[in-house]
This record gives structure tokens, C-alpha cells and sequence, in this order.
């Protein structure tokens, strides 16, 4: 299970090393619930830890970002490593309509000005 933290109206998670297709589903679906549950206005999702995405991960990924876009959530990925970039344009797999940043703050930085105004709890938490 992938932690999701909620800071503010924001929510964070970090997925570190590989996963399976099976806790890519997982993800998605904690993911949605978390966003139904806290009517979060931003997601970040943190990749630094991730060597490898292959087309299912990607797919997911994407999937999971127009889905929460949909709920009229903001998406940002961040801290993707250059040779899952590389490996991801060479499949010819684009994430769509997914925000990037380089690393976690201007994650972080790219949601609150493009939510800015939007914000309405003032508590950090763990869920």
C-alpha cells in the first residue's frame, strides 16, 4: 500500500521502487477514494524513487490524472529520472495532459499557483 498524505488541500503521495500491476490498480483506486473522500484540489505524485515505468505503469498513471481532473482535481508528477523519460518517449507512451515538475517543491509550487484561491482547509494530516 502506497501512503497518501494530505497537506492542506493537497494530496502527496511518493511510489518508490517497482510496483505490479496489480498495486498500480491498487494505487488508482486508493487514490480516487482518498480524492472523493477529501475533495483534495491537488494531487502530487512523487516518482523520484521510480527506475523503471514501464506502458502498463504509465498508462495507469495517465489514467489516474484524467480521472482526477475529471473530479476537477489538479495533477502533478514530479521527480521522474531522466532514463524513465528516455524510456517513455522510446515507447512512444506520453502522459497526456499530465502535469510534470522536476522534482517535489515545484510539485508543490505548480499546484498552489494553479489552484490558488481554491484552498479552504488549513490542516495537514496522514491518511
Amino acid at each position: 500500500m502506497i501512503p497518501i498524505l494530505r497537506v492542506k488541500d493537497v494530496l502527496l503521495s511518493s511510489i518508490q521502487g517497482d510496483l505490479t500491476d496489480k498495486e498500480v490498480l491498487e494505487y488508482q483506486s486508493q487514490m480516487l477514494t482518498m480524492l472523493e473522500k477529501t475533495e483534495a484540489i491537488g494531487v502530487l505524485i512523487d516518482i523520484t524513487g521510480m527506475d523503471i515505468v514501464d506502458s502498463f505503469m504509465a498508462r495507469v498513471i495517465n489514467e489516474t490524472a484524467n480521472m482526477a481532473r475529471i473530479m476537477g482535481t489538479e495533477v502533478v508528477l514530479c521527480g521522474m529520472q531522466p532514463m524513465v523519460a528516455l524510456t517513455l518517449v522510446e515507447m512512444g507512451r506520453e502522459l497526456i495532459g499530465v502535469q510534470t515538475a522536476l522534482n517535489l517543491g515545484k510539485g508543490l509550487d505548480k499546484i498552489l499557483s494553479s489552484t490558488k484561491g481554491r484552498r479552504t482547509s488549513l490542516h495537514s494530516q496522514v491518511l
